[in-house]
């Protein structure tokens, strides 16, 4: 405890200041979209699954090194559908599912979340906003293989699921789940400083 005149601690105060005992800022980091990607995959005639991959995933990561915790923002590019045929990317991207013309992003914006949740695994939780729909969302991480803050330099891996219904996906009913289930792969990497 500091012991003297208001005017004594005042000065120690600025002393502690000006030596960089200032509260630790938060850290801007960015999703690699080289090294990351975002998966889907649905049942169809309840027999087997279709699925693709999504164009390229951007965001931001904010790491805030005081409280330990990470906020996250994904923005997955829908007209950058990848599958196995042709005709199915131009379904998927058509009003009928992604309506990616007038719908190109999904985005994700989580709610804070504890840094040991790389290290341990756990769910986060947030908001998903696709066709104009936004609805809670839950994704699992899976444990990293980097220990501490150096899993942020890691491959984060969470998976998903939604229904399709809850976005305005209803065609189809009799030979598709509703069920949708997301697998994402990020690696955060220092944002470019101006």
């Amino acid at each position: 405890m500091f012991r003297g005149s208001p005017a004594t601690l005042w000065r120690r105060l600025g002393l502690l200041l000006a030596l960089g005992a200032a509260p630790l800022q938060a850290e801007v980091l960015t999703l690699d979209p080289a090294r990351s990607s975002a998966d889907f995959e649905i049942r169809a005639m309840w027999m087997f699954d279709v699925g693709g991959r999504f164009g390229e995933v951007t965001g931001e990561v904010d790491f805030d090194r005081q409280a330990r915790s990470l906020t996250v923002r994904a923005q997955i590019d829908v007209r950058g559908v990848e599958m196995r045929r042709d005709s199915y990317e131009e379904w998927v991207k058509s009003d009928e599912f992604f309506h990616a013309e007038r719908h190109p992003h999904i985005v994700f914006q989580s709610e804070p979340f504890p840094l040991a949740t790389l290290d341990l695994g756990g769910d986060i939780v947030g908001s998903l906003s696709l066709r104009g729909v936004t609805r809670s969302m839950r994704f699992r991480l899976r444990p990293t293989a980097c220990p501490g803050a150096a899993a942020l330099e890691c491959p984060v891996i969470a998976d998903g699921s939604l229904q399709r219904s809850d976005f305005g996906m209803r065609t189809r009913r009799a030979t598709l789940a509703d069920k949708v289930r997301l697998h994402l792969s990020v690696v955060a990497k220092k944002a470019v400083q101006p």
